[in-house]
């Protein structure tokens, strides 16, 4: 892992690491109407039940934050996983109309915390890319 990736990593994967080990204490209400929001953006999650929902969010995020946190993990494969995950939130938020104002871009006071993970798939993405191409 190069040096320039530390901070980037660091931060994401705590912030992920800490989100994936808080989920698994939610109520199954809450993880119900999580489920609810995830499916706007990734429709499959609604044939889950609550509990399996909770548990797969969860132990997702814990890998992932590991993944970016673990140094020997090539910053391409945690890159592309942060990608991935922040992918499927921005998938929720533009298909989640109370998210987003009349233009289906900028946020709604509702949208504000999900629109800021754009700044994880940038992040994820420029993991990779800087990767990859610094190895030609």
């Amino acid at each position: 892992m190069k040096l320039s990736h530390l901070p980037a990593r660091v931060t994401a994967g705590a912030l992920i690491l800490n989100a994936g080990l808080d989920i698994r204490k939610l109520p199954e209400e809450a993880a119900a109407g999580m489920q609810d929001m995830g499916a706007n953006g990734v429709p499959p999650v609604k044939k889950l039940s609550p509990r399996t929902f909770r548990e797969t969010l969860s132990r997702s995020e814990v890998a992932l934050g590991a993944a970016l946190l673990t140094p020997f993990v090539p910053s391409w494969v945690a890159g592309a996983g942060l990608a991935g995950f922040s992918g499927a939130l921005m998938a929720m938020y533009f298909r989640t109309p109370e998210m987003t104002k009349e233009d289906g871009i900028r946020p709604t006071e509702a949208g504000t915390p999900i629109a800021k993970d754009i700044v994880m798939f940038g992040t994820g993405v420029t993991l990779v890319l800087d990767d990859l191409l610094s190895k030609k």
